[in-house]
């Protein structure tokens, strides 16, 4: 089952497409383009999408811009979506709440392997070099995937 993992952002946000076995697309993209594209395109799969989380905190505006994106993205895709909390992708990677962007990365890298190169390809990541906010996205993938689709497989 294909899972699209969306790292929600203000302006653009970063788009993961995984099967479970090897990243099938990845982008940075405008908001704008991605919302058009999800209108225009073929629901294909199950889409996750980080969800924002309050501790408590004052937040600025593009935490509420960012929100208001999350909301238009599940309102656009025609299919399943489930909402994830950072904390919990952590979890699930780390170990820790306390981990930051850098330490899931490494746990991604750790689990699949380092990014490819021309001499030493990975077949996870398809070719693709992952940039900043595409781990994020990838890490929400691999979550659904772990907690979700394998315990689904797991109980027939």
């Amino acid at each position: 089952m294909p899972i699209l993992a969306i790292d929600p952002g203000s302006e653009q946000s970063a788009v993961i497409e995984w099967d479970g076995k090897q990243i099938i697309s990845a982008a940075i993209m405008p908001n704008n383009e991605l919302l058009e594209s999800m209108y225009r395109g073929i629901v294909v799969g199950e889409m996750v999408i980080e969800m924002i989380a309050s501790y408590g905190m004052s937040v600025g505006a593009t935490v509420f811009e960012t929100v208001f994106w999350i909301g238009r993205f599940c309102e656009a895709w025609k299919g399943p979506f489930t909402r994830i909390y950072r904390k919990d992708v952590k979890m699930h990677l780390c170990g820790s709440i306390r981990a930051k962007d850098s330490n899931i990365s490494q746990a991604l890298r750790d689990r699949f392997g380092e990014k490819p190169t021309k001499l030493k390809p990975n077949p996870v990541y398809n070719g693709f070099k992952l940039k900043r906010d595409e781990w994020q996205s990838f890490a929400l993938a691999v979550y659904f995937y772990d907690v979700f689709v394998k315990n689904y497989i797991n109980q027939k």
